[in-house]
């Protein structure tokens, strides 16, 4: 008899064409599965979720998962989940977005969405560059890094995802790597289970373009780089500060139960319905 499929294979739509189109090394796979992890773990139902994204690597995404899915304008994911969460506040919504596409073009709709306190888990894939257009940079590339549009090194500073949405009104606010994979699942299915806006960072390698362009060496030493390089909080609290320096923390930033949109809106709703069957 065949061997049995993987239970994650329930999740992804045979009909595509895999190997996924994403380049050898790149994390958006991994990630992907981790999705797949959380909801299986929550034991959501297919037909409940819907997964939207815009334009880039990350959103491709929604054309392998086996969900409701809708494939977007750049920038625009969150502008049309909301519009899915408010036509039917039943379903389960989330954004898959990369660095670029949820913070450039896609900036205002994240701020708005996290001070609405949107009933929506924001998923970034954060790879640094726009990986999908060869490269260029985003409003998270590191200062002095090369890109395809900084050949003599990034002068912008970068945006910190966690704490422009901790500042934003984010109801939960995460950061994870592909690396720390069993981590990232956790983070996720916390993400999953919140009301209100949720939010995960997922810090990912680019070897094919940032990595190349910063001489990072390939998948493997990349994905050493976010072992080495990132240190959760805990570890954080224990180390001296000169060695703390230069890490990145994962772990969870913010973890607050402050009323979400929909709540706020169903009551709002009832408030009028009763004001106007008092005027009859």
């Amino acid at each position: 008899m065949p061997k049995p499929l993987p239970y994650e294979y329930k999740y992804l739509r045979s009909s595509k064409r895999f190997p996924h189109v994403w380049c050898p090394g790149c994390g958006i796979g991994i990630v992907m599965g981790s999705i797949i992890r959380a909801i299986d773990a929550l034991r959501w139902k297919k037909d409940d979720i819907v997964m939207v994204s815009g334009i880039g690597c990350t959103s491709r995404m929604p054309v392998y998962v086996d969900f409701n899915t809708l494939h977007t304008t750049h920038g625009r994911a969150l502008a049309f989940g909301t519009g899915v969460k408010m036509g039917n506040p039943d379903l389960k919504v989330m954004a898959v977005m990369g660095d670029g596409d949820s913070l450039a073009i896609g900036g205002n709709h994240i701020i708005h969405a996290a001070r609405r306190n949107m009933d929506i888990t924001a998923i970034i894939v954060n790879n640094n560059n726009y990986g999908m257009t060869g490269g260029q940079f985003s409003p998270t590339t590191p200062i002095d890094a090369k890109t395809a549009t900084t050949p003599y090194g990034m002068i912008e500073p970068s945006f910190d995802i966690c704490e422009l949405m901790k500042g934003a009104g984010a109801n939960f606010v995460a950061r994870g790597t592909v690396y720390h994979i069993i981590e990232l699942d956790s983070l996720l299915k916390q993400a999953f289970d919140r009301k209100g806006f949720s939010v995960v960072e997922v810090l990912a390698p680019c070897p094919t373009n940032f990595g190349r362009a910063n001489r990072l060496g390939g998948p493997v030493e990349m994905m050493k780089l976010l072992k080495d390089n990132t240190i959760t909080q805990g570890q954080a609290a224990k180390m001296d500060p000169d060695k703390v320096e230069g890490k990145t923390l994962r772990g969870i930033f913010v973890d607050r139960n402050i009323g979400s949109y929909m709540e706020r809106y169903n009551a709002l709703c009832a408030s009028v319905e009763e004001a106007a069957g008092g005027m009859q």
